[in-house]
């Protein structure tokens, strides 16, 4: 059991003893700010309270994108952090560079400390694990994408919330009829493209979706289900029953924001946000998938990031390192997070420790996200691994702009993005190799 700080004690950072100053240093690089940044710093704190021989620095390194490009110049010059957060889309670029990493699993066994992967959510498992199931990276703000709708909107349009995008476009008429836009969703890539697969158990990627290997991998997106899903959009947008807002995320939030929209494609993890900025009350459930398609209703994949382990370390550098990973994933701490920031807890024994105080029976949306990922596996649900990621995001961002201004159709868009990805995923290979 680890001892919680004062909630001064978590905020003074810049407290100094003896033992701190004689303790090992390790260090913290990140991309998150706001209250989530601050948590950081509360748990970096309370790990440093608890221990005589570490003395851990969390040190904000802006976005997640310049935070991996950051931690990523500073190994090349010897300069790196001890712990890195690398975002989902950045795990491959990571996890390819050659020497920067050690991975979390041997790094907490070598140190003595005790680790199972048993003990973590089943969809949390196999995101920033090798293709045997190890762990590379630490999971860590771990979320899922749901369906958060206002109870309002469906008490007036007299519909339940739907369980599949058949159900959706039953109930659409219905809901604008009431005077609601009935859906919009936030970053199209992760929810309707990375979540499409996994949600559908599709393929996206050979090389066992990437993970068997970087040489020869290619995305495949032009498939007929992901393009039906792509023009069952554009079709509902064209009758007013979606609304696309761009690649901002903040944008396609606004009008579930303002009581506008009747349902929102979203973060699990935005769920202490919303309670805060939500005019209308609002509830929460799985993402939809597609009854139609064989297999479907699988878990979803993870968003956020985990943390790395950064290589070219001396030993007793290292052992902190572990064993800050392994009071990260302790059920107190997680639970912590948890309540603190709207991310799953990644273990099934902070989750239990959450269900016993009673927190899913006063926050029930809280728990929708961790039961997503609880769905039954798929063969294509662990997740993905492919180079050169954040650009391919880029790519598809850019053709989802035309699909919806009307200057491409969806199979020309899909066929584009096939193509540019793949050239990508290529040189990714000449440059990894």
């Amino acid at each position: 059991m680890y001892k919680f700080a004062t909630a001064s004690a978590m905020i003074a950072l810049t407290a100094t003893s003896a033992l701190a100053q004689s303790a090992t240093e390790i260090s913290w690089w990140h991309g998150m700010g706001g209250r989530n940044g601050e948590v950081i710093n509360e748990i970096s704190q309370m790990f440093n309270d608890q221990t005589d021989t570490c003395n851990l620095t969390p040190v904000s390194r802006g976005t997640y994108e310049e935070a991996l490009s950051s931690g990523i110049a500073a190994f090349r010059s010897g300069e790196h952090p001890n712990i890195l957060q690398v975002f989902d889309a950045g795990a491959a670029t990571i996890i390819a560079a050659q020497g920067a990493t050690i991975a979390a699993e041997e790094l907490i066994l070598a140190a003595g400390e005790e680790f199972n992967r048993e003990d973590f959510i089943p969809g949390v498992r196999g995101f920033y694990a090798d293709s045997e199931g190890k762990f590379i990276g630490m999971p860590f703000n771990s979320s899922a994408p749901i369906m958060y709708y206002n109870t309002e909107a469906f008490e007036a349009a007299g519909v339940e919330p739907p369980k599949t995008w058949e159900e959706f476009e039953e109930i659409a008429p219905a809901i604008v009829e009431a005077g609601y836009l009935p859906l919009t969703a936030s970053q199209l890539t992760w929810m309707m493209v990375e979540n499409f697969k996994s949600r559908n158990n599709q393929e996206f990627a050979t090389n066992n979706n990437g993970y068997d290997g970087v040489d020869g991998t290619e995305i495949l997106v032009n498939d007929e289900n992901t393009v039906m899903m792509f023009e069952k959009l554009k079709e509902w947008a064209d009758a007013g029953y979606f609304g696309f807002y761009g690649a901002g995320w903040a944008d396609n939030l606004k009008p579930f924001e303002e009581g506008q929209s009747a349902m929102w494609i979203g973060s699990s993890g935005s769920f202490g946000g919303l309670q805060k900025s939500a005019s209308a009350p609002f509830s929460a459930d799985f993402m939809p998938y597609w009854g139609s398609i064989e297999g479907a209703g699988t878990q979803s994949f993870i968003g956020g990031a985990a943390l790395f382990a950064m290589a070219g370390k001396p030993s007793e550098e290292n052992e902190c390192t572990a064993q800050f990973f392994t009071f990260l994933t302790s059920p107190e701490v997680q639970v912590y997070w948890h309540k603190n920031t709207g991310y799953v807890p990644i273990t099934e024994a902070a989750y239990e420790m959450a269900k016993s105080e009673g927190y899913y029976e006063e926050q029930p949306v809280a728990e929708v996200g961790i039961k997503q990922l609880q769905l039954p596996a798929g063969e294509w649900t662990a997740g993905y691994r492919m180079g050169f990621y954040p650009q391919i995001r880029s790519v598809m961002e850019r053709e989802f702009n035309r699909i919806f201004s009307n200057e491409v159709s969806v199979q020309d868009a899909f066929d584009i993005i096939q193509q540019e990805s793949n050239d990508l995923l290529q040189r990714f290979a000449r440059t990894a190799g």
